[in-house]
C-alpha cells in the first residue's frame, strides 16, 4: 500500500512488522513411500515432456534445416534468442501444438509463438517454420497465431511477426493424402479445404485493430511471403525485409505466369531492393538476416506511446516459498482419481509459502484466499474436491471480492465437476453454480488458470476454463480435459442402452455384453483426454513443468 505519514510513529519513523498471514505447513514427507512413488511417476511425465520440446525444436530438421542454413537463414527459435534482450527467458506458447496430426512431422503446428523481452519491453513474437512444409500454414498452426494476437491485445504487446513461409496449403490435404495413417488418424480433413480460407482473413483484421489501438506491429521478412500473407508486412506499423531471401507479393512467378503469361523475376517482382526503393511496401532494407533482426531490436528500442503496466496496490518484495520447487513433485498423486490438498500446491508456488485463506470452514472443497506470487498480489481458487452449493457460493463470493479490489486471480484445476442428485438439484446447485460461472465470466480483472490435475465437464467452465477468456491456460503433463472421466461416460451409456432394452421389452444386456459396450468408449475418451491431446490441438496455451509454475505465473 501507499507510505502513511511518519506523525502515526512518535519514533518519527515505522518499525519493521512482521507479516501476520499464516505459512501453510506441508504435510508432505520425503521419506514416506508414497511421496517417493509419486516424485518418481512425475519425474517420468516431466521427462517426457522435455523429451517431446526437445524433438519440436529441431523444426524440420534433416535436410530441411542445412537447405535452410545454406540460405544464411537462422531456425525461428534462434531469431526470436538473438532479437530478445541478452540473459532473458522467452515463454513460448502450446510449442507442442500439431503432435502427431497431419501424418506427423507439423512441429509446433508450423509456427512457433512465445513472449520475450526486447529492450526490457515484453513483446509477442510469431513465426513461420521454413523448414516445416516450406512454413506453410496448416489449420492448428493457424489457431495458434490468432492465439498468440488475443494474448497480444490483452496484454498490450508489440506484435513482432518473423516471416519465412508460403501461404496457404495448397493441395488441401495432409502430407499422407486422404485415408488414415499408419497410426489410425483419419487425415482427410486435416489440411486446409477450399472454404477455410475465409478464416485467414482474421489475422489481419487483428493486425489493422491491434495498430488502431496503439500496439506496435512489426515483420522482419526472412524469407518468402506470398499471397495473403503479403498483407502482414504491409500492415505493419513497420517492416524490415532481408535481401535475396526476403520476398513479398500476392501472386508469386509461377502464379503470374500462369494467369498471365509473364515471365517475371522473383527479385523485381517482390524482392528487398524494389520494395524498400519503388513500391515502398518495406520500410527497412537489410543486407542480411542477423542485421534484419538487430534492426528489429533498434525498431522496438524506439517505439513509444507504451500503455503502462498496471499498477496494484499491496504489492510486496519477492521471496521464494518455504518449499523447494523439487518438492512439487512428491505431492501430486500418480492419477487423478486420487485426492490431494492442493494448498500443497499453493504452498510451493506463493511467495514466503503464506496464504490468506477466506471463509477457510465453509465450502471446504473450494480453497479460497490471497497471496503474493513475486510480489504481486494474487487471489487463488483451487480444488479439494467436488463443486457442492457451499463450494460454489463462496467462490462467487470471493471472485466478487477480488474484482472489487482489483486482484489478478489464479485458478488451480483438480475437479471432477459439480456434485449432482436429487437431494443437491432441489438445493438449488445448478442455481449456485450458474452464480459462480457469471461472476468468473464479468470480474474485471486478469485471469490465469493451471490446470494441475482433473478438469472434467462444467467444473472446467466454473474454473475459468479456456471459453472463459482467462490471460493463459497452461497444464501440467499428467493433467487430463473433457466432459467426463471414461469410466462414467460408458456407464451413462450403459444405462441408456439397457432403459432402450426394457422399453421394447427385450431382455437386458448380460454383463459382458455390457462390458463389450463399454471398453470402446473408456478407451476413446483415455486417450483423447490427455494433455499431450489438449496441447496437440491447441486447446490451451502449453504443457508446462509443474516445478516451473511459479516462474511461469510471475512472467
Amino acid at each position: 500500500g501507499e507510505a502513511v505519514t511518519s506523525s502515526w510513529f512518535p519514533s518519527g519513523q515505522a518499525d519493521e512488522q512482521p507479516y501476520a498471514t499464516p505459512v501453510i505447513r506441508t504435510k508432505a514427507k520425503p521419506s514416506d513411500p508414497a511421496y517417493a512413488k509419486r516424485k518418481e511417476h512425475n519425474e517420468g511425465l516431466c521427462g517426457e515432456l522435455q523429451r517431446r520440446l526437445s524433438i519440436v525444436k529441431q523444426g524440420g530438421g534433416g535436410k530441411y534445416e542445412e537447405l535452410h542454413r545454406k540460405r544464411g537463414k537462422n531456425l525461428v527459435r534462434e531469431r526470436i534468442a538473438k532479437i530478445v534482450d541478452a540473459g532473458s527467458d522467452t515463454l513460448e506458447i502450446s510449442a507442442l501444438a500439431g503432435w502427431e496430426m497431419y501424418g506427423g512431422g507439423i512441429h509446433s503446428g508450423g509456427v512457433i509463438c512465445a513472449i520475450g523481452v526486447v529492450g526490457g519491453r515484453e513483446c509477442m513474437f510469431i513465426g513461420t517454420d521454413a523448414t516445416i512444409k516450406g512454413g506453410v500454414n496448416f489449420p492448428v498452426g493457424y489457431k495458434k497465431w490468432l492465439r498468440a494476437q488475443d494474448i497480444a491485445q490483452q496484454n498490450h504487446l508489440p506484435c513482432i511477426y518473423l516471416i519465412d513461409g508460403g501461404g496457404a496449403k495448397l493441395d488441401g490435404q495432409a502430407s499422407g493424402g486422404k485415408g488414415k495413417n499408419p497410426s489410425g488418424r483419419d487425415l482427410s480433413y486435416e489440411g486446409v479445404l477450399p472454404a477455410t480460407f475465409v478464416e485467414g482473413g482474421r489475422q489481419f483484421f487483428n493486425q489493422a485493430r491491434m495498430s488502431a489501438l496503439g500496439i506496435p506491429q512489426i515483420a522482419v521478412v526472412c524469407g518468402m511471403c506470398t499471397a495473403g500473407g503479403a498483407y502482414t508486412p504491409a500492415m505493419c506499423d513497420e517492416s524490415i525485409i532481408v535481401q535475396g531471401n526476403g520476398t513479398v507479393y500476392l501472386g508469386g512467378p509461377p502464379l503470374v505466369k500462369a494467369a498471365t503469361g509473364e515471365d517475371a523475376d522473383e527479385q523485381s517482382l517482390g524482392g528487398a531492393v524494389m520494395h524498400t526503393s519503388k513500391s515502398g511496401t518495406c520500410d527497412h532494407f537489410a543486407p542480411d538476416e542477423d542485421t534484419a533482426l538487430a534492426m528489429c531490436r533498434e525498431v522496438v528500442e524506439n517505439l513509444s506511446g507504451r500503455m503502462p503496466r498496471t499498477s496494484l496496490q499491496n504489492c510486496a518484495a519477492p521471496e521464494p516459498p518455504l518449499y523447494d520447487e523439487e518438492s512439487i513433485l512428491g505431492v501430486i498423486p500418480e492419477s487423478t482419481s486420487i485426492p490431494y490438498d492442493i494448498r500443497e500446491v499453493i504452498a510451493r508456488i506463493v511467495d514466503g509459502s503464506r496464504f490468506h485463506e477466506f471463509k477457510a470452514k465453509y465450502g471446504p472443497t473450494m480453497i479460497c484466499g490471497w497471496a503474493h506470487i513475486e510480489g504481486y498480489p494474487v487471489g487463488i481458487l483451487g480444488n479439494n474436491g467436488m463443486l457442492f452449493s457451499e463450494a460454489a457460493i463462496k467462490a462467487t463470493h470471493f471472485v466478487q471480492i477480488c474484482g472489487k479490489r482489483g486482484t489478478p486471480l489464479v485458478f488451480l484445476h483438480n475437479i471432477t465437476g459439480f456434485i449432482i442428485g436429487t437431494t443437491y438439484e432441489q438445493g438449488g446447485i445448478t442455481k449456485d453454480g450458474a452464480k459462480m460461472v457469471n461472476a468468473i465470466s464479468n470480474v474485471p480483472v486478469p485471469k490465469f488458470s493451471i490446470v494441475c490435475g482433473g478438469s472434467f465437464g462444467a467444473g472446467n467452465y466454473a474454473m475459468c476454463g479456456p471459453a472463459f477468456e482467462p490471460r493463459f491456460t497452461f497444464l501440467w503433463p499428467g493433467a487430463k480435459i473433457s466432459v467426463m472421466g471414461g469410466e462414467q461416460a460408458a456407464g451413462v451409456v450403459a444405462i441408456v442402452k439397457q432403459n432402450a432394452l426394457k422399453r421394447d421389452g427385450q431382455q437386458p444386456m448380460p454383463p459382458e455384453m455390457e462390458a463389450m459396450l463399454k471398453k470402446p468408449i473408456i478407451d476413446g475418451i483415455e486417450s483423447k483426454n490427455s494433455a499431450w491431446h489438449s496441447s496437440a490441438g491447441a486447446f490451451d496455451d502449453g504443457i508446462i513443468d509443474p516445478r516451473s509454475t511459479r516462474r511461469v505465473l510471475a512472467q
